[in-house]
């Protein structure tokens, strides 16, 4: 049986969309789709508009940003006639279902190339949502990378108001909110699930559901969320949006309290803030309150919230702030506050008479991560108080009776279990990392002597400075390896405050160069057992920081110290955070990959903290790292049974070492069996043979992405040389640089689609200054001279971000090199003369070789460094020689190939 073509799935889901109730248009370019917009959206507003109303229409909706235009879309738009002025609007937001709803496709774009759009989805008239199809059997990323070429090709005018992306190769469909080319990844595309969290793959059944007209028009409508922050479009996944409408239809019609278990790192902000966005909207709730336990994550919730919309919020500084906001009626009915604030208002006598007259209103209190405060006496009294509230919590671990240490369950405060999203979900899902995680588990940890906890479980043993010691040895020493070379980050945490006294110590004594901080609290009357109070070590250890970074804080300004270490733990300034509690829930940062563990965490604590490390931000961070010092292989267990189930721990936690070296060893057979060297793999003719080694390869390169994190990784362990493999490597790269060059009309090759992952193969501190250093160390008196530039050629050749500077590097080395004063100039003053001299006749070689206008060129140039945009009327404008519709196409190819190569040549 063949496999069903792009245009066959592109036919059947027309077909299946038009028996939905799509009605079906067919649009051959831009003015088509203008045209029809028009007919649309006088339809929509009951009203004829002149051409100059249309025209200012279409000049109001081409201006701005794609965020700029999401807003518009949502806008109304003001018809000033004398007679009779009026506004109209693009989309019913209110009544979505009473929206327009068009199918189209091959719809035909001219921008820098013509291109052809398979389906596109109108509402009202405006494309709203672009599907783009592949035959099945291909991967979806493919789709994927499609339209991220169509953004920076040719999206303009009214399809730059697509809301959502569809891609789909007929078995699996995923989608994801519309944005700027450098802001889509594909590790940020969705699944579409029914309310069981089973995901809907089949095109067929995603366009009976997700592409219903009445819930695309309300995931539009309802659904997405305009990042004032970031100036990005979000739209929510589906348990997001099953969860706030559970908890909508909870409060509003059922009148009960309830709580959402939706993991951490799922997304529980964006969910709460809808939720809490959608309920002050309603008429009959007076206020919205959303508590959490802490001050800091009041002010973190105020910042997410604005960013979702801006000063929707109502901030509360202080309790009389607080009492000021939720006694004022009208506008900012949404009010963030910690439960410590609330609950000295309601119990407070001059307070709590103020609150009087809104006591028996109507109030929703939403409880994020609804854990051990809310449990105890001050949430009772904000319940007791506040008699007509109703209580949502969200949480990603909830409190059962086998982690509830005998007080209340999150059941026995808040009812009804609305919806939940577990962890094994999420990470089937890849909306966050599974977990690596080593229990005295690597080479280094095994030396580490006696370290039998459940043996010997002594403070005199676990404090002991050889064991501390060897476990700041271990971090030194492994902290390159399990951060990917510091692309990432890591936490340590620890038992107490002395302890973390003790490591940080060690740490200053060791000799290494991470940038190290830490934070803790402390007590003004604390016991004074210890040799030094804990706020006079915490001073001394923020001098250190202070030294480091150039600032100036005490103890007094702690608030203040813990806001900027978050900052700069999340800017990964920060290599090496040590703390006992703080920092191991409710910190969310994509740089942080690794967490030490140097004490007991169990349950809703263990599963907080390891999922610090577990944010997805790119390909190179494959799992979140955990390095166990203390035997937590049992509360691990017991926490994934607790909060997933026991079948999910091979789900959660990912195989041994030795699983990943059979699994590479496998690949390496199947490589072997194709070619046995990397010599063949360049003589490869048939562009199925190379597609093969491609796809093989690109296995063998994901397989090394997560050996490398593991510190007993040896070559010895695998059945191929480093250098072999390297080899292998470089063939591989030579493949992808063949594909860079223009093909003129021979057409297209299949391995064009191919996603090589590039970014796997790039190490960080492998760069143009790491070469330079070696040059500076290469001598053209000594006999192993002609070795030792090879060798640098060859690193270079290993590295696809150098390799395209190899020719720059030999001719540098031939020309300048031996001939640099070392007393007036460094190799790296000379090479920046260098590159900027060869750089500027690399630019006139074009403007010769190309026969071009020297000015008009100098623009192009000029507007790729500027924007990183090549356009190619004004290429053709620097022609001189008059040539044919098909010789001009073809030179325009050529000069933008050679001048994207040129800049990423002379980039460094």
């Amino acid at each position: 049986m063949t496999s069903q073509s792009e245009a066959v799935l592109e036919d059947n889901l027309i077909k299946r969309l038009s028996e939905n109730g799509y009605g079906y248009i067919k649009i051959k370019n831009e003015d088509e789709l203008k045209a029809n917009f028009k007919i649309q959206i006088e339809k929509l507003n009951k009203c004829q508009l002149t051409d100059e109303e249309f025209n200012k229409i279409l000049l109001f909706l081409d201006e701005g940003s794609i965020f700029d235009k999401a807003k518009k879309l949502r806008d109304h738009y003001f018809i000033d006639r004398k007679d009779n002025p009026f506004y109209i609007q693009f989309l019913n937001q209110k009544d979505w279902c009473k929206n327009i709803f068009q199918v189209s496709n091959q719809i035909t774009m001219e921008g820098k190339h013509k291109n052809r759009y398979d389906v596109t989805l109108l509402i009202n008239g405006l494309p709203l949502v672009q599907i783009e199809l592949k035959r099945r059997g291909m991967p979806l990323k493919e789709a994927f990378d499609q339209i991220t070429r169509y953004t920076l090709h040719s999206y303009k005018g009214l399809f730059n108001y697509i809301q959502i992306f569809v891609v789909s190769n007929g078995v699996n469909t995923k989608y994801f909110s519309n944005g700027l080319k450098k802001d889509l990844q594909y590790e940020f595309t969705f699944f579409w699930k029914d309310i069981d969290n089973k995901n809907i793959h089949s095109l067929d059944e995603f366009a009976d559901t997700f592409l219903e007209k009445c819930n695309l028009a309300k995931m539009i409508s309802k659904y997405m969320v305009l990042n004032e922050s970031t100036k990005k479009l979000m739209v929510l996944r589906a348990y997001q949006m099953y969860a706030v409408e559970a908890v909508l239809h909870q409060a509003l019609e059922i009148k009960q309290n309830g709580y959402v278990w939706h993991t951490t790192g799922s997304g529980k902000t964006l969910t709460s803030y809808k939720v809490s966005q959608l309920l002050a909207e309603d008429k009959s709730i007076y206020k919205v309150i959303f508590v959490v336990d802490r001050r800091d994550l009041d002010l973190q919730t105020n910042k997410e919230f604005n960013s979702f919309c801006d000063g929707c919020v109502n901030i509360t500084k202080h309790t009389g702030a607080l009492i000021k906001n939720l006694t004022t009626e009208g506008k900012g009915k949404l009010v963030t506050t910690t439960i410590q604030k609330l609950s000295k208002a309601v119990k407070t006598a001059g307070d709590k008479a103020k609150l009087q007259k809104i006591k028996d209103k109507n109030i929703i209190l939403i409880y994020d991560e609804c854990h051990r405060s809310q449990f105890g006496e001050m949430h009772q009294s904000i319940t007791e108080f506040f008699t007509n509230a109703l209580s949502f919590g969200f949480t990603g671990t909830p409190i059962f009776a086998a982690n509830s240490d005998g007080t209340r369950t999150t059941k026995d405060i808040f009812g009804k279990k609305l919806h939940e999203y577990v962890i094994k979900d999420a990470i089937a899902d890849n909306n966050v990392l599974g977990f690596s995680v080593d229990y005295f588990g690597g080479a280094k940890l095994k030396d580490i002597a006696d370290l039998e906890v459940k043996k010997i479980n002594t403070k005199e043993f676990l404090e002991s400075d050889k064991r501390l010691n060897q476990i700041v040895d271990y971090i030194i020493e492994s902290y390159d390896k399990k951060t990917r070379n510091r692309e990432f980050n890591a936490m340590f945490t620890v038992s107490r405050g002395g302890v973390v006294h003790k490591y940080y110590e060690l740490f200053k004594k060791k000799k290494h160069d991470l940038k190290i901080a830490t934070i803790f609290t402390f007590k003004a009357n604390e016991d004074l057992s210890e040799s030094e109070h804990s706020q006079d070590l915490l001073d001394r250890y923020m001098q250190d920081y202070n030294e480091m970074f150039e600032t100036n804080f005490t103890s007094d300004d702690f608030k203040q110290y813990h806001a900027d270490v978050s900052k700069r733990m999340k800017n990964r300034e920060i290599d090496l955070l040590l703390v006992v509690d703080m920092f191991l829930t409710g910190f969310d940062s994509q740089l942080l990959n690794t967490l030490y563990v140097d004490k007991n965490l169990q349950y809703h604590g263990l599963l907080q903290a390891f999922s610090r490390t577990n944010r997805i931000i790119n390909k190179r961070k494959s799992q979140g790292n955990i390095v166990c010092f203390t035997n937590l292989k049992e509360n691990v267990d017991n926490a994934i049974a607790l909060f997933s189930d026991p079948d999910a721990i091979d789900v959660i936690i990912m195989p041994p070492y030795e699983t990943f070296v059979k699994w590479f060893n496998h690949d390496l057979e199947r490589l072997f069996k194709l070619v046995k060297t990397a010599a063949e793999a360049l003589e490869l003719q048939s562009e199925k043979d190379k597609e093969s080694f491609v796809l093989i390869f690109r296995d063998l390169i994901r397989n090394k992405n997560k050996l490398d994190i593991f510190t007993e990784f040896k070559w010895d362990d695998v059945k191929i040389e480093e250098q072999e493999f390297n080899d292998f490597k470089s063939a591989y790269l030579d493949i992808h640089d063949e594909l860079k060059k223009p093909k003129g009309d021979d057409g297209e090759s299949i391995l064009n689609d191919i996603d090589f992952e590039l970014e796997l193969l790039r190490t960080d501190n492998i760069n143009v200054d790491y070469i330079l250093k070696l040059l500076s160390d290469l001598d053209r008196n000594s006999s192993s001279f002609e070795h030792d530039k090879q060798r640098i050629i060859s690193i270079m050749r290993e590295h696809e971000h150098l390799r395209s500077k190899i020719d720059l590097i030999e001719k540098f080395i031939n020309e300048r090199l031996g001939n640099i004063d070392s007393k007036t100039t460094t190799v790296s003053e000379e090479f920046d003369d260098f590159m900027r001299k060869e750089r500027k006749q690399a630019m006139c070689d074009i403007v010769d070789e190309e026969h071009l206008d020297e000015s008009k060129a100098r623009q192009v140039f000029e507007m790729f460094e500027f924007s990183g945009k090549i356009d190619d009327e004004l290429i053709k404008q620097a022609f001189i020689e008059k040539l044919k519709f098909k010789e001009r196409k073809n030179k325009v190819n050529t000069i933008k190939f050679k001048i994207i190569d040129l800049f990423e040549r002379f980039d460094y």
